[in-house]
């Protein structure tokens, strides 16, 4: 089968983590032996001399197996006139790879912005569309009245509609935008997460790790998190917390984290590529993320598949994400309770199954099982399409 991902977000030079998780869907698919080929839609660019332009990705880190090609038009001064260029660079797009011989069976589109382009191309050339969505805007409730009619024609014109957990897809219907929905979950790749023998320890130290952007909105909370290292510090010793992640708030939660005097037991990494972070999950004890706001958290999921225990927050998708016997959830913004569950997990390492938690983590998010789940959606509805142009022809017959 040949599948066509339109989408906004995905890898590039600029912004190597941008989408990588429609990537890693896209590689879910290309496992399940399907031929894939990605469009991505990067908007408006000043370096665009004509209406649009295609340029297929060639660095081999950053395509992972799967082509992919990104569509740019024209910046335009007027307003409006963007959003029509937009949506003719994508058709104009597809009419390209199909000149080349690349005729989908199935569109699947990510994100509602380019579910609207996916759902045009797919209802003008008979072609089932699904659309997966991640967007924190909808339970944010930041949406403005435009993206609210994209989204609400998107998927009301999509024959499936793939949110990746059911909190999002509560966010959704909360905008009263109705839909075919079906639960699919972000991808872990487990040959990069995954557990393996603890290596013996000098001394008894116990390691938690943080992975999250650094940003102003706090939205991985780590605030929350440093206040309560104050006071795990007054209880105990025998831990260090290593932090992966950047943003412009690095430098002042370093300085923060020093004013503490937590210098000692507090490193601050930068970003890091997913295999460091894999490498370093698997020599940690606790992975651990106060977040204020989660659609899916696939640093969670990639967390459990490396065999952590988790603390984190009740918030949004987390209790779907992190099963009851693989840690400790606390409502968010709350120091004391953070710091209480944090010493309990520390004190009990023991009793958290590691293997167990990776298995679980594999069977729900690999790419082996989130490729089998969307590889059943696009057969039933190929066969739902077959069956009504048979039901079409056979009327035409008749009369």
């Amino acid at each position: 089968m040949k599948v066509l991902f339109i989408t906004n977000w995905y890898p590039t030079h600029d912004f190597s983590y941008g989408g990588v998780f429609v990537r890693e869907h896209a590689r879910a698919v290309a496992a399940a032996g399907n031929e894939v080929v990605v469009l991505h839609l990067a908007r408006a660019s000043k370096e665009c001399r004509g209406l649009w332009k295609m340029e297929e990705e060639l660095d081999p880190e950053l395509r992972e197996g799967i082509p992919a090609y990104h569509v740019f038009h024209r910046m335009l001064r007027l307003r409006g006139a963007s959003y029509p260029l937009y949506l003719y660079s994508a058709i104009k797009a597809f009419r390209r790879l199909r000149a080349n011989g690349f005729e989908p069976d199935v569109i699947h589109a990510h994100i509602y912005d380019a579910g609207v382009p996916a759902v045009m191309i797919g209802k003008r050339n008979g072609i089932p569309v699904v659309a997966t969505e991640q967007f924190t805007g909808f339970p944010r409730r930041t949406l403005s009245r435009a993206a609210v009619r994209k989204a609400r024609y998107a998927y009301r014109n999509a024959d499936r509609v793939l949110p990746v957990s059911m909190h999002l897809q509560r966010a959704i219907e909360a905008y009263g935008i109705e839909a075919k929905f079906e639960i699919v979950p972000n991808v872990v790749d487990t040959s990069l997460f995954f557990t393996a023998p603890r290596r013996a320890k000098k001394n008894d130290e116990k390691r938690m790790i943080f992975v999250g952007n650094l940003e102003p909105s706090q939205h991985k909370g780590y605030p929350t998190l440093l206040e309560a290292l104050i006071l795990l510090g007054k209880r105990r010793s025998d831990w260090r917390l290593d932090v992966i992640g950047e943003g412009p708030e690095r430098l002042d939660y370093q300085r923060r984290t020093e004013a503490a005097g937590l210098q000692g037991p507090v490193f601050f990494h930068g970003a890091k590529s997913k295999r460091e972070i894999a490498e370093m999950m698997r020599g940690s004890d606790l992975f651990v993320l106060p977040s204020r706001m989660e659609t899916f958290g696939c640093v969670l999921a990639e967390a459990l598949a490396s065999g952590l225990p988790i603390v984190s927050t009740t918030v949004g998708s987390i209790p779907e994400v992190v099963p009851r016997e693989a840690g400790i959830l606390v409502p968010p913004d709350d120091p004391p309770a953070l710091v209480d569950a944090l010493d309990s997990v520390l004190s009990n390492l023991g009793s958290y199954d590691r293997d167990a938690i990776a298995a679980d983590a594999r069977a729900r998010y690999s790419l082996e099982a989130v490729g089998a789940q969307l590889q059943g959606i696009y057969d039933s509805l190929r066969s739902a399409s077959a069956a009504d142009a048979a039901a079409a022809a056979a009327k035409a017959a008749e009369s």
